[in-house]
């Protein structure tokens, strides 16, 4: 007899001897406590496994390591991370989630703050906080902190209502534990969803500062909150560094899944307003660890003394856990972009060939899927369960989806150009526009076409002002605008722009982020991740489709299928990837070897300090 067929008869006998009321849904499915959660598949690590494959569990727990943030910032309150100000980096430093992913498998998670139990049908999903858990005050972490923070993010983090939109209960169920009620079954993503979710405590936000005024989760702040993980804030300078001191006395210390790591004494982040500055700071050695962005400077800028003697080491890290659609995106709701065809005009004007020799010596390749990078990406024609997927939503996506692998146009030469160029015109001029005076004008108001191309960094310039001469030539005028931070944070919010690059990163197993990247709900939401707008019943329903997959295979069909109808309808004209972490590091440090398959650098959470390494760089001066 299957789980839901005893708990069917054990409810009717309660009925039928007319005991006390009956046990909840959550009682009767939760007697299995497991120590991790995976949607597909068997756990890698069994129930008492002393530590991970990938870590080095003799490793020294000394030294600091000083890393760049570019802007500023004005926030410790991490819950509005997004919505209002601009949040310190490293604040997840300080606080502890239910349960934390394996970095040797990509869909696994393993129980830091709890234990973790669901029903077959995932329709309840409950946690058992352990006994130990404390805050850094030493008070216990209780069901009421985790009721508060699922409330809290919810409410205040548009990305955190996307994904938490199927619950519609929360509850204490046990002296430790919180129990999930959805209100669809068949997520089975949904433990890991939850289990990332940051435990705040509820006392500390509800009380008062050491002023005597009332804290308000709503706002931002510039007080060190009270936090449960590995670190805490010990001292900053608003704007321009805050350095986190490992916390000696961390509850979690011990626990099998932080066993190998949190290394450092102290992880400090100084912030740069811009790229040029910080490369320079690096190369005077204010700064240990620096991730390079830019091409250019990665095959022009590391030609210094301490490269050339390896004091400075120059390592690519192979990024395998996530994938990435980067691209120009546009403001759909904004009328000169609803149509598709002005869309693929524009992708057409990209030039990618040529700028990809002139600005990045040509070490990137042009994106062709909104999950580039992982085996999730569609190719060719859809097949078999795709096909029979996508057949679901036929009358409501292109029929290219159908009939055509996906390619973006393909420059490079000037006979390449101008045919695309022409085919730019074509598609303009059959959307309703048409050139007069040499401008792109709507036949209809006699509108000029115009946009705006909005960043917050000074390096996309160039980016935009290579493409912008493609643009005028078919008549539409173009203006590139780079705005400090918090002025493009609050553009971005109000979806007061035209064009922006933007990019989402994809993990291994999509979830319930895909609701606030692309679905229709999310497109009114300020501070979502749907910039775009997208309000498409065709990509809701596949979406529906991924979160409700049993089967890994399924999974893999239903994300193919999205995929091909979000590439299809030309929501962005996509740009470029690099599959490898650009990483130049003082030679200071030490890693576990091999790092895991799904941690890229693994950096600086299994790294620590090496002193011998750090002498000789020293006595190499």
């Amino acid at each position: 007899m299957n789980r839901r067929s005893l708990l069917t008869l054990t409810m009717r006998t309660l009925a039928a001897q007319a005991l006390p009321a009956p046990m909840t849904l959550a009682q009767m499915v939760s007697s299995a406590w497991y120590h991790g959660a995976s949607p597909f598949g068997d756990l890698k690590y069994p129930s008492g496994f002393t530590q991970f494959d990938y870590v080095n569990a003799k490793a020294p727990k000394s030294g600091a390591a000083r890393q760049i943030a570019l802007g500023t910032y004005d926030n410790f309150n991490i819950v509005i991370d997004g919505v209002k100000g601009t949040l310190a980096l490293g604040l997840d430093l300080n606080y502890d989630t239910l349960l934390v992913p394996a970095l040797d498998e990509v869909s696994s998670s393993y129980g830091l703050l709890a234990e973790v139990s669901f029903s077959e049908d995932f329709s309840a999903i409950s946690y058992r906080l352990r006994a130990d858990a404390k805050w850094h005050d030493g008070t216990s972490i209780t069901p009421e902190d985790v009721i508060f923070s699922f409330a809290t993010f919810k409410k205040l983090s548009p990305q955190a209502a996307a994904n938490f939109r199927r619950i519609v209960k929360v509850q204490k169920s046990g002296a430790r534990e919180v129990t999930f009620t959805v209100d669809r079954p068949g997520d089975r993503g949904l433990p890991q969803v939850l289990g990332q979710l940051i435990i705040l405590p509820k006392a500390w936000w509800e009380g008062t500062d050491k002023d005597g005024n009332k804290r308000d989760i709503e706002s931002t702040t510039l007080e060190p909150p009270l936090g449960s993980g590995p670190y805490r804030i010990r001292e900053f300078t608003p704007g321009r560094s805050i350095v986190y001191e490992r916390v000696h006395d961390y509850w979690g210390h011990a626990i099998n899944v932080n066993i190998g790591r949190n290394n450092f004494d102290e992880l400090r982040f100084e912030y740069f307003r811009d790229g040029t500055a910080a490369l320079e700071a690096f190369k005077a050695d204010a700064i240990d660890w620096r991730i390079e962005n830019s091409a250019k400077d990665w095959a022009t800028a590391y030609d210094f003394p301490a490269v050339a003697d390896k004091r400075v080491l120059l390592e690519e890290f192979p990024i395998n856990n996530v994938g990435v659609m980067q691209a120009f995106a546009f403001n759909t709701r904004r009328d000169k972009f609803r149509d598709p065809r002005v869309r693929l005009a524009f992708n057409y004007a990209f030039d990618f060939e040529e700028m990809n020799r002139q600005i990045f010596y040509a070490q990137y390749k042009r994106i062709t899927s909104y999950f580039e990078g992982t085996d999730l990406a569609s190719s060719g024609l859809p097949t078999d369960r795709e096909l029979e997927l996508l057949e679901t939503v036929r009358d409501k996506v292109p029929p290219e989806v159908f009939t055509k692998a996906y390619s973006n146009p393909v420059g490079g030469n000037p006979t390449a150009v101008r045919k695309n160029l022409l085919e730019a015109t074509r598609l303009l001029r059959d959307a309703g526009y048409s050139i007069h005076d040499q401008l792109l004008v709507d036949s209809k108001s006699g509108e000029p076409f115009a946009v705006e191309f909005l960043s917050s960094y000074p390096i996309l310039e160039r980016v935009f002002l290579f493409y912008k001469p493609s643009l005028e030539r078919l008549g539409i005028s173009v203006s590139v605008r780079t705005v400090d931070e918090a002025q493009y944070e609050n553009r971005l919010r109000s979806w007061d722009f035209d064009v922006v690059t933007y990019a989402w990163g994809e993990a291994g197993l999509p979830g319930s982020e895909l609701r606030d990247y692309w679905g229709s709900e999310a497109a009114a939401q300020p501070g979502s991740r749907n910039v775009i707008g997208i309000e498409n019943p065709a990509v809701d329903a596949l979406i529906r489709l991924v979160l409700l997959a049993k089967h890994y295979d399924n999974l893999v069909a239903a994300v193919r299928a999205l995929d091909r109808v979000l590439l299809w309808n030309h929501y962005v004209v996509p740009q470029w990837s690099y599959n490898k972490l650009r990483v130049a590091r003082w030679d200071r440090f030490s890693h576990p070897d091999p790092l895991p398959k799904y941690g890229i650098s693994g950096f600086p959470s299994l790294w620590w300090w090496d002193a011998d390494k750090a002498a000789r760089v020293r006595d190499r001066r």
